[in-house]
């Protein structure tokens, strides 16, 4: 079964983006192969406010990775190289999970985050915890959401003191 993991920057204080959604406050590292990292995956999910910034950047797709977006808002028309789900999502990600490829990146945002650890479909959580306090933003888990139990699988600090973190999720409270 492939694995859905939830990839994200962070600052120390808890938050994936400044009050406005910013991401300006993310180093690059040059530690981080990025390339090796896209390699990993061929499936991505982002929520809707994720995805908005990244297809009116003309990103809207990374480069060998089917898109699938969750809103109950945009129109499957307006964005024909993408999946829109807006509804039956743990349906399609139960039958996306069962199909061969590889893992899946969760890659934002919180509010979804929060929607699929609750429901027991994430399996990793991988954080890059960035040297900077921002003193507010969107945290990674908003409230309010169920208490989950994490397992240290790995962990490496950088020389720009970036702290790369990841788990895997044991447990979700009911």
């Amino acid at each position: 079964m492939r694995r859905i993991r939830y990839g994200v920057a962070m600052s120390l204080d808890g938050y994936i983006a400044g009050p406005n959604g910013e991401a300006d406050w993310i180093t690059m590292d040059p530690d981080f192969d990025f390339s090796t990292i896209f390699n990993q995956f061929d499936t991505l999910l982002v929520g809707r406010r994720t995805f908005e910034p990244m297809a009116h950047s003309g990103q809207a797709q990374m480069p060998g990775m089917k898109t699938f977006v969750f809103s109950r808002t945009l129109l499957q028309r307006d964005y024909p190289d993408v999946t829109i789900i807006a509804e039956n999502w743990e349906e399609t990600l139960t039958t996306l999970r069962a199909k061969s490829g590889k893992d899946i990146w969760l890659f934002g945002g919180g509010s979804l985050f929060r929607s699929l650890l609750d429901a027991g479909l994430v399996d990793a959580v991988e954080v890059a915890v960035i040297p900077v306090l921002l003193g507010g933003g969107i945290p990674l888990l908003p409230p309010p959401a169920k208490q989950a139990t994490l397992k240290l699988t790995k962990h490496k600090v950088h020389k720009t003191g970036i702290v790369s973190l990841e788990y895997a999720v044991q447990q979700i409270a009911t």
